[in-house]
């Protein structure tokens, strides 16, 4: 898309300061999300561990680490990481090959994601999301031209993210396949692919994936009828959903105030990981919660804007990509709390608490403000 009319640009433009509105509207959230954490968390933490900033001084923590990666990032050009490229392909397939290592694979509900180094648990997929972003932005450059070609473009495209998928569905993490696999067929047409490839892709995918829910674990088929009747099991499979559209139904316009939520006194599940948006709903309102979805949508303008002011194929590949994956994450959080899509189990982006998500999704924005610093000024 944008790579076919834009990449005759001359060299990178350098010397000025990354996207300060970007790096602004980053931090804020990051801001808010500590205090809406620490909120939601307080009182399962205290019922777990005995004290009220369990979850919260672990987000400090993971975040304060994830920060330095993020500056250190900021600083390196990166057109560097280019060079690792088939590395990060194989780091990408290695990693999720370790939740299948006995003694290293940590269990969570019926997923295996998760792994433990050094007594914490880490999700490998978190990294992959970044990794093989890299090496697709990387390998689309060096196919400029031959990505409508089945031989050279196609096929190898989808034999690459065939092997992530299916190591992907072994876990099985289906959220974390589809922003993946979302994700890489947006960047694939953004960076020259044909929309009927895509499509026929896309049709393909949903096919296998309704295939795959059909054949699976009973829990994926009851999230959809959750979704069409979250009456259906109300106090078992559909419970979640129930007390989630309690949370956000009951903050009204205004919410009934920071700290004062009901839902998180142990009625609703995961209020610091996956279900925080309810808590937020319910404490802030509906008009609040509106300020958040648009300072989400304001980051990813932002995003947007980088990757068509990039100077080159490979820039603009990872730049879209970063925007999608962070994007359709969001959506998928937030639709699957007000159950406006069946949930995926996908934490909301620098709010939720974790620190594999919150390393890879600040190493990410780190790559997207140092590509906005090689762009002419951004307009808009």
């Amino acid at each position: 898309m944008w790579g076919k009319f834009r990449h005759k640009k001359t060299a990178a433009v350098t010397g000025h300061e990354p996207d300060k509105s970007l790096m602004t509207a980053l931090f804020v959230l990051l801001a808010f999300g500590l205090v809406m954490l620490f909120s939601a968390s307080s009182i399962v933490s205290y019922a777990r561990f005995g004290n009220t900033y369990h979850y919260f001084l672990g987000q400090v923590i993971s975040l304060s680490i994830a920060l330095v990666v993020f500056f250190v990032v900021i600083r390196i050009d990166y057109h560097l990481w280019k060079k690792f490229a088939s590395f990060f392909l194989l780091f990408s397939i290695v990693l999720l090959l370790l939740v299948f290592v006995p003694g290293l694979r940590s269990e969570y509900g019926t997923a295996r994601s998760w792994i433990n180094v050094f007594g914490r648990s880490f999700q490998p997929s978190e990294l992959v999301k970044i990794s093989f972003l890299i090496y697709l932005a990387t390998w689309l450059e060096a196919k400029k031209g031959e990505l409508g070609s089945l031989t050279r473009g196609v096929i190898p495209f989808v034999v690459i993210l065939g092997v992530i998928s299916v190591l992907m569905l072994m876990q099985p993490d289906l959220g974390t396949l589809f922003i993946i696999a979302f994700t890489a067929l947006v960047v694939f047409f953004a960076g020259g692919g044909k929309m009927t490839h895509i499509i026929i892709a896309m049709f393909l995918a949903v096919l296998a994936f309704f295939l795959f829910v059909s054949l699976s674990s009973s829990y994926r088929s009851d999230r959809f009828k959750c979704l069409e009747d979250p009456s259906y099991s109300a106090q078992d499979k559909c419970y979640q959903i129930n007390q989630s559209l309690i949370a956000v139904g009951s903050g009204g316009f205004f919410g009934r105030g920071i700290g004062h939520s009901r839902q998180k006194f142990m009625y609703l599940p995961e209020v610091w990981g996956d279900s925080i948006f309810p808590i937020i709903a319910e404490e802030t309102g509906f008009f609040f919660s509106s300020l958040l979805i648009l300072l989400y949508l304001f980051i990813f303008y932002r995003g947007l804007l980088i990757a068509r002011a990039a100077p080159d194929i490979y820039g603009s590949s990872l730049a879209t990509g970063i925007v999608v994956w962070l994007s359709i994450q969001s959506f998928l959080n937030i639709g699957g709390m007000i159950n406006l899509i069946p949930m995926t189990g996908v934490p909301l982006p620098f709010v939720s608490a974790g620190g594999s998500a919150a390393l890879s999704s600040l190493l990410a924005m780190g790559i997207l403000l140092n590509i906005s610093k090689h762009t002419k000024r951004l307009h808009g």
